[in-house]
This record gives C-alpha cells, structure tokens and sequence, in this order.
C-alpha cells in the first residue's frame, strides 16, 4: 500500500479552529500519526492502518553564549556585555547644552578660547593671561555651584546630557546582565532591571532609563513608566528577595506615564502594589535619586532602607510648574515654588526624608559622569555594610520606621531663629473706626500740606494719599452715623428698613413700591430733625465737612488731570498740522511774498497779499476746528462780555419761570401721579397702564409750553437774539450764531465747549 505523505502540522493559530500539536502527539498512542482525536472518534470501525509522517522546520538561530566571556576585552567601550542590552555607546558625541545661568561661565570658556586661537596664529606668548582667564573660570565655576538655587538644581537635574541609569550602571558593576518583560506580554524600556556584581557582591539593579538623544528618548518615553514597567520591577523585587539579593534602585523620571491606555491597565494599582510589596521585601534596598523624582512614578521604586541623593538632584511631590500654576495662577512663579517645596538634597536631608547626598563635580554630574558613578559606588557599599549588619525582623523595623517618622513635629521645641526670619510677615490690621477727631484732623491738615507742596512743585495732586483719606472719612462717618442711630433708638427701624429694600433688589421688579418709599422718607426726615440731639453730632459733623473739604480737592485734581490731557492731547494734534509739508510750504511761500515788497505793515500791504493771508487764516481755522471736533469739543465764537451777561440773565428768568410752573400745585400732583404710574407698570405694562402714562405726560408737556410761551418772555427772546446776531456779525466779531432756538420753548447758549466738558 503506498503512503499517503502530508504537509507539515503547523501549530500557531487558534487552537478552537486548528488541530493543535498535543492532539497529533495522542493520537500516535493508536497507531495512527497525524490525526486528530476528535477525528478518529468520527472514523468508522475497521478502518485500514494507513502510514504518516511529521515533519518540522526549525529557525536557526545562534549558539547561546554564556553571559560572561571566559577572556573579555577590557577595552572595549560601555563595557564587555553591552551586546546583552540594547543600550550601547553612542555614535557620535554628545552636544554641549549650557543653562541659563551658566552664561556667563560660556562668556569667560569663550575668552580662553579666542586667546589661545590668537596666540596659535601670532606664534606670540599668551600663558599668562590664558592662566588669569581660566582661573577665573574656576572660581566663577565654584561660586555658581556653590551657590545655586533650588531652580537652578532642578534644570540641572533635567539636564539633557546628565548620566542615566545603564551609565552609571555600566561604571559601578564588574557584571551586568539585563533582565526583560513582566511576564504578562509586555517589556517596558522607561525601566531596566538586570543582575550585577561589586567587589564580587551580588545585587538587584532597578532604575528608570531615559535616553541620551531624541531618538532614545522616544524610545524610553523619556523616562516615564507604564503599569508594565512597574510590574516588571515587580517581578524582579520577588526574585530578588526569593535569593537574597539586596537590591539597589535608581529614580530618574518626572512620573508615571498618565495617559489613558495606562489608567485602563492599572497605572494606580500597580504604584499601589510596589509600595506593599517594598514595605515587606526581606533583603536591604538602597534607593538613589539621580536626577528628578516625580510623585507616585519615583516612589513606586524608592520604599527603601535608605534613600540616598546626587547634590544636584531633586525629589517632589509635584513639579515646581505645576506648584506655582496651582498656588500663583502662572508657571513663572516657579523659582519660588521651587523654593518652598524644599525639594533639594540639602533641605530633603533636613527634612530626614533623605538619608544623605552623594556629592557631584563642579558643572554637575555630565561633567564628569565616571567621578560621579565611583561616588554612587562608595555610598552603596558603606550603606549596604550598615545594612548587612542587621536581621530580618531588625530591616523591616528599620524600613517601617524611616517612612513613620516623616511628618513628624515635637510640642515645646524653640523655632530656628533663621526660619523666624523666613516667616511670612503679620500684615497690618486695618484700624477699626472711631478715631478722634484730634487724630483725623492733624492727618488732613498734614495731607493738606502734601498736596499744596506736590501742587507748587509738579502742578499735580497726589491721587493716592487723598483717596485713602476719603476711604476712611467715609468708615468713619459710617460708623458715627450707627452710633448715632443707636443712640436715637432708630437703630431696629433702619435694619427693618434695609431688609425691606434688600427684598425690593432681589425680586424681579427693580423699582421701588410708592409704600416703601414713603417709609423710608419719614425715617429719613425723622433721623434729620433728630441729629442734632445725638451725643456724637460734633464729631459726626466735624468728619462731614472734612470728607466734603477733601472731595473738592479730589473733583478738583480729577478735573485738573482731565484738562491737562486734553491739552497735550490738542497741542500734539495742532503741532502735528503745524509741522504738515504742504502747510509749512504755503506758509513759507507768503512770507517770502511780504518780504519781497518790503513793506512792514499790515495796512500797507496790497489787496491781493491780504485776501492770501485771510484764506490762508480760514484754512487753519478749518483745520485746528477739525482737531477740537475730533476730540469732542465744539468750538463757538467767543461772546463779548456784555452779551454774556445779558444771556446769563435771560438764562435765569427762563429757570425760575420753570420752576415757578413745576412748584405749582397742579403739575407737582401730575409729575407724582406719573412716578405712581410708572413704578406701578414696571417694566411689563400693560395698554391701559401706557396709555394713562402718555397722557400724564402729555398733559405736562403742553403745561410747561403754555409757561413758556408768555408774550413778554418771547419779546425779550427776539430782541437779546437780534442784538447777539448783530454783534457777532461786526467785523470785529467771526460768523456763527451764539443763540439757538429751541422751539420757543428754551434758549441755550454754548461758549467754548459742550456740556460734558471744558477746556482752559
């Protein structure tokens, strides 16, 4: 019977739909290869034996190396097992990045250079000041460093080219395997853990990992773990602690990476999870800050027996940007949050959150990164000596306790005299009022001599002194006006009243009932004819008229600042049409004209000379009234003082005509039926409502016309506007009209300026 041969079983796949390999293996047991159980379940009894065979391709791959050579080349750059990790020395050299604050050190390196480039091109001998110029780069270099502020250690501590993890790693180890993945699908490169050796001790190395380039650092998602990095750790804390290793953990990240897909896997529980397990691991942990610790991302990995800092690095809680754009509403602020988060090595080791620092060179630790890792080396094996020494029982305690402490205060105990001197200032109470009235009036008598002085010097009032005194007159005169409603028992009216009117505000109709009013007015009135009886009146009195006195000079320095705007605002708009090309060029022009006919009077000179001089008056005329209109001013002829006077006293037989009609009887009832009226409409009136108001104040209008319209008022208007219009109309006045009529109803005469404003 000839074979039936089949192609090769593959056994990826899912193994719901595919015949997986343990199958085939089972179904050997009855003589038959290469079928599936399940098949032969469905087969039909008797059937013949047929032969198969199974075959399988295998990948070559190379031939495992054991992880440390038996002859390795000590020569070789990043160390001789940089094949196991990916990490490997960088092609080209770092870019030199320089600080802000190391710009003037740049300055001095920039000196040095150019001198020794001068000095190899001119063959001259510049030792001497090459000397001078580099120890004065020294000491400048030591005076910045010895004296650097909490900001400036955290853009150290962020410095791009500051040695990570695997560098010092690589420095400090004589063996270094890395550890991968979590062992749930997933190796994040934020977090390198491996197994290494010092001086022949074994150790677990864990540390955040940034990258020494853009490129790496997209890589290492600069530095910021997943839950899966976290977990990795995890798993290597369990192996550690299972053999004993102590394990030694270096923290650089500014935090966990919050982004979505992290919080979905369980960024929280996984920070959570480390920070149990750390607190239970039997073998020593020595954590070592090397450049920023971010919040909960730092602290996953640094539950440790001793935490130890670079000088330079930094450990928060939160960024200093963040700080300050949370308690100064600007990430400016972040020098001093930087400064009051204490968030350095030296304050941190005050604080005994931190165990102690590891010093780095002057110019930070990218400076020289070798020097800085054999310092890290020291630190860990004094720690671990101290560390080895104890039990068990004796290093949990020891773990527990560090992190139980912190926060900690004690009662009783005397504050630093430094820190008095830091302490934020007790800010001064606002006086209360009542204040006698010796003390108020020596106050404004002395501001009184301020402003006369700052008048005669500068010309202008001091606004600041002045309005604080009106701010505490005003309290004062508040305050003497309670006392004296307390002393006059109408203090529970005034309250009743005031809650009476609050209700009034807040409902949806803004104007106030007739009723209310009418209660508050005889209060009012009551209180008035009552003051005088109030012990306090004298004092109430005295402050009134200072506030009074002191208003004026405010209104007074109010409008003076007003005029002397607008005046330099109209001398630079007349400079600037003076100063025109085409203007300056006519002007010019006449001048050379008058000149040429040597004549030196005006009365002398040609008909054609004096029409060009009055057109070219009218011009500038039209000009500067362009400017005035432009700034809200009307200009009008000036009057001559006579019809002034005249037109002011027609003005006031026409007010007191008015109010002769308004006082009557019958208008004064029509004007308060319209207030009636329209405090009953509010603003939803109805047609009836309407029609009631604008019949009221038709009836008031027609009664103010009829006032108005006397025969002997209308004469006297005829005749004072014949005058006005003749006078003007003189050759020794300008065209225009300085008497407008308003229906015959109301004549109003403007001078210099409109209503709103005035210029001098």
């Amino acid at each position: 019977m000839a074979s039936t041969s089949h192609p090769p079983v593959a056994s990826s796949g899912s193994l719901a739909s595919k015949t997986s390999a343990s199958d085939l293996l089972r179904s050997s047991i009855n003589g038959v290869c290469g079928v599936p159980l399940k098949a032969l379940g469905r087969a039909r009894l008797g059937s013949e034996k047929r032969d198969f065979t199974v075959s399988a391709k295998v990948r070559k791959v190379n031939k495992h190396e054991y992880p440390w050579p038996e002859d390795p080349d000590l020569n070789v750059k990043g160390g001789v097992l940089r094949h196991l990790s990916p990490f490997k020395p960088l092609k080209e050299k770092q870019k030199p990045v320089t600080l802000d604050f190391e710009k003037p050190l740049m300055d001095l390196q920039k000196k040095i250079i150019d001198v020794q480039k001068m000095a190899n091109e001119t063959g001259l001998d510049f030792s001497d000041q090459i000397i001078s110029l580099e120890n004065k780069y020294q000491q400048a270099l030591k005076d910045l460093y010895t004296h650097l502020t909490p900001i400036q250690r955290v853009n150290i501590a962020r410095h791009p080219n500051r040695p990570t993890f695997l560098d010092h790693i690589f420095n400090i180890t004589e063996k270094f395997v890395e550890l991968h993945g979590d062992r749930a699908g997933y190796d994040d490169p934020a977090i390198v853990t491996g197994l290494g050796t010092i001086n022949g001790r074994s150790y677990m190395f864990m540390g955040h990992q940034k990258g020494r380039n853009t490129k790496e650092n997209i890589q290492r998602n600069f530095g910021m773990p997943t839950p899966h990095g976290y977990r990795k750790a995890l798993r290597m804390m369990y192996y550690a602690d299972h053999h004993g290793f102590p394990i030694i953990t270096f923290i650089d990240t500014p935090g966990a990476y919050a982004d979505l897909k992290s919080e979905e896997l369980g960024q929280g529980e996984a920070i959570a999870h480390n920070l149990r397990t750390m607190f239970g691991l039997k073998v020593p942990i020595i954590s070592i800050v090397m450049g920023e610790g971010g919040s909960g991302g730092a602290l996953a990995i640094g539950c440790a027996n001793k935490l130890l800092m670079l000088e330079n690095a930094v450990f928060y809680v939160a960024s200093p940007e963040a700080c300050a754009a949370i308690l100064w509403k600007t990430a400016k602020a972040s020098p001093k949050a930087a400064e009051k988060l204490k968030i350095t090595a030296t304050e941190l080791c005050k604080l005994q959150i931190a165990d102690g620092f590891i010093p780095e060179p002057l110019g930070g630790a990218h400076a020289d990164p070798y020097w800085t890792s054999q310092q890290i080396k020291i630190a860990i094996e004094e720690s671990m000596d101290e560390l080895t020494k104890m039990d068990t029982q004796e290093l949990l305690r020891h773990r527990m306790l560090k992190f139980r402490k912190l926060g900690g205060f004690q009662e009783g105990v005397p504050i630093d005299p430094k820190r008095k001197v830091n302490m934020k200032k007790k800010e001064e109470p606002i006086l209360p009022p009542g204040i006698p009235d010796v003390e108020l009036m020596d106050e404004v008598e002395k501001l009184k001599q301020e402003i006369l002085k700052a008048k005669e010097s500068t010309g202008k009032i001091p606004e600041s002194g002045l309005n604080e005194m009106i701010e505490k007159l005003r309290r004062e005169i508040d305050f003497e006006f309670s006392e004296a409603a307390k002393a006059l028992g109408l203090e529970e009216k005034f309250v009743m009243a005031r809650e009476e009117f609050a209700k009034t505000r807040n409902s949806n109709d803004q104007s106030m009932h007739p009723v209310l009013k009418e209660k508050l007015d005889q209060l009012k009135d009551e209180f008035n004819r009552n003051i005088s009886a109030a012990p306090n009146y004298a004092n109430l009195k005295n402050k009134l008229d200072m506030l009074q006195e002191m208003s004026k000079a405010q209104k007074l320095s109010e409008k003076n600042s007003k005029v002397n705007k607008l005046k330099e605002e109209i001398n630079k708009r007349l400079k600037e049409i003076m100063n025109r090309p085409d203007l300056k060029e006519k002007i010019d022009k006449l001048k050379a004209e008058i000149e040429s006919t040597g004549i030196s009077t005006a009365m002398d000179l040609d008909q054609g000379l004096k029409e060009k001089i009055v057109q070219l008056k009218d011009e500038m005329e039209t000009e500067f009234a362009g400017v005035f209109k432009s700034l809200g001013l009307n200009v009008n002829p000036a009057s001559l003082p006579d019809a002034k006077r005249k037109i002011d006293e027609f003005n006031n037989e026409i007010t007191t005509v008015m109010e002769d009609v308004v006082s009557s009887t019958d208008l004064k009832n029509k004007i308060e039926l319209l207030k009636m009226e329209v405090a009953k409409a509010g603003k939803t009136a109805d047609a009836e409502s309407k029609a009631k108001i604008q019949a009221l104040e038709q009836q008031i209008k027609q009664s103010l016309a009829e006032a108005m319209s006397f025969p002997e008022l209308k004469d006297k208007h005829e005749k004072l506007k014949a005058e006005i219009v003749e006078t003007v109309e003189s050759p020794e006045g300008s065209n225009g009209s300085l008497l407008a009529d308003n229906g015959g109803t109301k004549s109003e005469v403007e001078f210099n300026v409109d209503a709103n404003r005035s210029f001098a």
